[in-house]
C-alpha cells in the first residue's frame, strides 16, 4: 500500500470517528432532552408518529408542550411537517398557535423546507396557505424552491411559485433553482421556472451558466429548452471552459450534436489551453472524440500548446489514443514551454505521461507508433527505472531508449544516471547492463591517476576532461552513508560487464568492508576468460541497436547458445528476448569457483588488472 492510500485510509478513519462522535453526541443530546421533556411532550411525539388524532386533540390544550424541542431543535410542528397525514399537521399547527411558521431547527430548517425535503406536497401547500414564507432559506441558504427542484416535484415547485417564491434567489455558491433544474434534467420544471422569471444567462460562483450545467450532466432535453430560450451555446465560465467543453466532459454525443447544430465553436480553448477535443480524449469518450477530430482545426490545437495525444495518454485511454494515431496525430508532439514549466519534471511528450502513470499498454502503443523515448529533459527511461517498472523499462530499451543518458539537475555524475535509481534493485541493474549500460564509467575517477588513463571510451568519444572534473565519480557517489551497504553487491554485478578495470583507493576502502570483496578480488585479480572477453568485443562491434533487434539476431549466423551468451541470458530467467533480461537473485556466476567460462581455472596468480604485476590472493587490485 502506497503513501497516498495510507493517507486516504487515515482520513476515512478520521471521518468515521467524527461521524460516530457526532452520532453519539446527538444521541446523548436527544436522551438528555427526553429525560428533561414533559410527560405531555412525549405523548405528543408518540401521537404524531402514529397519526393518533384523538390523542392530539386531547393534548392540544397543553400549549407549553408544543413549544418544547428535542436535542436537535425540532418542535412537534417540525415533526408533523415531515409525516404524511395532513390532518396531523393541521392539528399540531393549530395547537402551536403561540409559535410562528418560521421557527427553525438547530440546523436552520423551517417546517416548509423540511416538508419539501420529505416530498410532502400536501403539507407544503397547507403551510404556504397558512402564511409560511416560500423564500425562507435554511442554514445552507437553500430555498424551499431549490429544494423542491431537487426532489423533481413539478407540483411542489408550482405551489411555491404560486405562493410567491423568488425564482432567481441564490444559495451560498450563487446556485439558483434554474441551475438545479439543469442538473436534475427536469425540462418541464425548467420551462416553469423560465416562464416565472428564471434567467438562462444566470451564472454561479464559478461563472457557469445553466447551459453549462446541463451539458456537464448530459441533460439533452433541458439543454434544448435552454438553447431555445436564448441560451448562449458559446458561453464560457470564469476559467474559460465553454459549454461544448462541458459537454465533451460528459461524453454525450447527443449533447455535442445539439450544441454544434446551434453554432457551438469546437475551437474555443479554456484559459489553460484545453479544447473540447482534449477533454474528450482525457475522459476517454470515444464517440465524442470521433466527432471532434474532423472539426477541430490544427491551428487551434497548435495555439493550445498541447496535443490531444497528450490528453489521451494522460487519461490512459487506449481506444482514444489509437483513434488519434490512426487519424495522423503526431505521437512526438511536444508541450509548449509555458505548459511544460507547470510540471516539476518538465515533461513534454505523450510518452512521458504514459510512462509516469505506469501505463504499459499506452506506452507500447506510442512506441509502436514511433514515439521517441529520449525527447524529454528527464528521460522516460529514468522515470521508469526509478519507479521500478520493469515491463516499461523493457519496452523502452527495446525501442532504443538511451540507457546511457544523463540527467544532471539533481546530481551530475560521471556514470550514466539510470544506475543511481536502481542500486538496491539487482533485477533492474541487470536489465540495464544487459542492454548496454556502460559499466566502465563506474570505474572512472582521478583519485589515483589522471582522467586520461581511466577513460575507456575516449578513443571513440572524445570528451572534455575539464568538464569531467566537475562531475561526481561512482566511488564518491557510493560513499554516501545510505549507500555504503550495497557497494559490494553493486560492484560485484558491474564486473560481470567489464574486462579489465582498476579499482581506485577510495572505492577499495569501501569494498574491503563488504562480504563480496574476496570474490571481487578473485575475479579482477585473475585473467578474464577468452569467452567473456569475446562476448564483450562482439557486443561492442555489433552495437546494442543490432543486439536488441530480434530480426537481426534471428538472421545472424550464431548458434542459439552463442546468441544467449551474447545477450547475458545466464543472468536471466527468460531467454530469447534481448529486452527481457531479469537478474537472478544469486551473484555467483562469474567467480572462479563457479565460473561459467571453461577457460577460467583456479590457481591462476592474481595479477594486477593491467596484467603487469602479480599479488597475493588477499590483496586488492590497484
Amino acid at each position: 500500500m502506497d503513501a497516498d492510500e495510507d493517507v486516504d485510509n487515515q482520513l476515512m478513519d478520521y471521518v468515521i470517528q467524527m461521524s460516530v462522535q457526532d452520532c453519539n453526541r446527538h444521541l446523548l443530546s436527544s436522551l438528555e432532552s427526553l429525560e428533561l421533556a414533559s410527560h405531555e411532550y412525549l405523548k405528543i411525539l408518540a401521537a404524531i408518529e402514529h397519526g393518533d388524532l384523538l390523542s392530539l386533540e386531547r393534548l392540544s390544550e397543553c400549549t407549553a408542550a408544543f413549544r418544547e424541542v428535542d436535542g436537535v431543535g425540532w418542535l412537534p410542528l417540525h415533526k408533523a411537517a415531515v409525516q404524511p397525514r395532513l390532518e396531523v399537521l393541521r392539528m399540531v399547527l393549530f395547537a402551536s398557535y403561540e409559535l410562528t411558521l418560521e421557527e427553525k431547527t438547530a440546523e436552520g430548517e423551517t417546517a416548509v423546507t423540511l416538508a419539501v425535503q420529505a416530498g410532502q406536497v400536501e403539507n407544503v401547500s397547507f403551510l404556504l396557505k397558512q402564511g409560511a414564507s416560500p423564500n425562507n432559506a435554511n442554514s445552507r441558504n437553500e430555498t424551499p424552491l431549490l429544494l423542491a427542484v431537487r426532489t423533481r416535484s413539478y407540483e411542489m415547485v408550482s405551489a411555491l411559485i404560486m405562493a410567491g417564491a423568488f425564482v432567481e434567489q441564490t444559495c451560498l455558491k450563487n446556485w439558483t433553482a434554474v441551475h438545479e433544474a439543469a442538473k436534475m434534467g427536469c425540462s418541464s420544471i425548467m420551462l416553469l421556472l423560465l416562464r416565472n422569471g428564471g434567467r438562462v444567462a444566470e451564472r454561479d460562483r464559478h461563472g457557469v451558466t445553466p447551459l453549462g450545467i446541463a451539458a456537464e450532466y448530459a441533460k439533452v432535453d433541458v439543454l434544448e429548452v435552454l438553447i431555445k430560450n436564448g441560451g448562449d451555446v458559446n458561453a464560457q465560465a470564469a476559467n474559460g471552459d465553454s459549454v461544448l467543453y462541458d459537454a465533451a466532459g460528459s461524453g454525450n454525443p447527443d449533447c455535442i450534436d445539439l450544441l454544434l447544430q446551434y453554432g457551438a465553436n469546437p475551437n474555443v480553448a479554456s484559459l489553460c489551453g484545453h479544447l473540447p477535443i482534449h477533454r474528450a480524449a482525457y475522459e476517454g469518450h470515444y464517440p465524442a472524440l470521433k466527432k471532434f477530430i474532423p472539426i477541430t482545426t490544427k491551428r487551434a490545437i497548435r495555439l493550445s500548446g498541447q496535443s490531444p495525444v497528450h490528453s489521451a495518454a494522460d487519461g490512459g485511454h487506449v481506444q482514444c489514443l489509437q483513434l488519434l494515431i490512426d487519424h495522423g496525430f503526431n505521437v512526438n508532439a511536444l508541450l509548449e514551454k509555458h505548459i511544460s514549466e507547470n510540471y516539476g519534471d518538465l515533461r513534454r511528450t505523450p510518452l512521458y505521461y504514459a510512462v509516469s502513470n505506469g501505463d504499459i499498454t499506452c506506452t507500447e502503443i506510442l512506441l509502436n507508433a514511433g514515439a521517441n523515448p529520449d525527447s524529454d529533459p528527464l528521460r522516460c527511461l529514468l522515470v521508469a527505472v526509478r519507479a521500478g517498472r520493469y515491463e516499461i523499462v523493457r519496452l523502452l530499451l527495446a525501442n532504443q531508449a538511451d540507457v546511457n543518458c544523463y540527467f544532471t539537475v539533481v546530481s551530475d555524475t560521471v556514470f550514466p544516471t539510470a544506475l543511481q535509481y536502481c542500486l538496491r534493485d539487482e533485477m533492474m541493474m541487470r536489465l540495464l547492463l544487459n542492454n548496454g549500460y556502460d559499466a566502465y564509467r563506474c570505474f572512472c575517477c582521478n583519485h589515483d591517476c589522471s582522467w586520461e588513463s581511466r577513460l575507456p571510451w575516449q578513443d571513440d568519444q572524445p570528451c572534455d576532461i575539464s568538464h569531467l572534473q566537475e562531475k561526481i565519480p561512482f566511488c564518491d557517489f557510493i560513499n554516501s552513508s545510505w549507500l555504503k551497504d550495497v557497494a559490494g553487491k553493486v560492484v560485484r554485478i558491474l564486473v560481470d560487464y567489464v574486462s579489465h578495470v582498476t579499482i581506485c583507493s577510495k572505492l577499495k576502502l569501501i569494498l574491503e568492508k563488504q562480504r563480496e570483496w574476496p570474490e571481487i578480488c578473485d575475479i579482477l585479480g585473475n585473467p578474464r576468460s577468452l569467452k567473456h572477453l569475446c562476448r564483450l568485443q562482439i557486443r561492442e562491434q555489433m552495437t546494442m541497436t543490432r543486439l536488441c533487434d530480434p530480426s537481426i539476431m534471428n538472421a545472424a549466423p550464431f548458434p542459439p547458445r552463442l546468441k544467449h551468451y551474447l545477450l547475458y541470458n545466464e543472468f536471466s530467467r527468460t531467454s530469447g528476448n534481448p529486452a527481457s533480461g531479469v537478474a537472478l537473485p544469486e551473484m555467483q556466476q562469474d567467480s572462479p569457483k563457479n565460473s561459467p567460462y571453461p577457460l577460467e581455472k583456479e590457481g591462476f596468480a592474481q595479477e594486477e588488472i593491467s596484467g603487469q604485476a602479480s599479488q597475493s590472493p588477499g590483496e586488492s587490485p590497484t
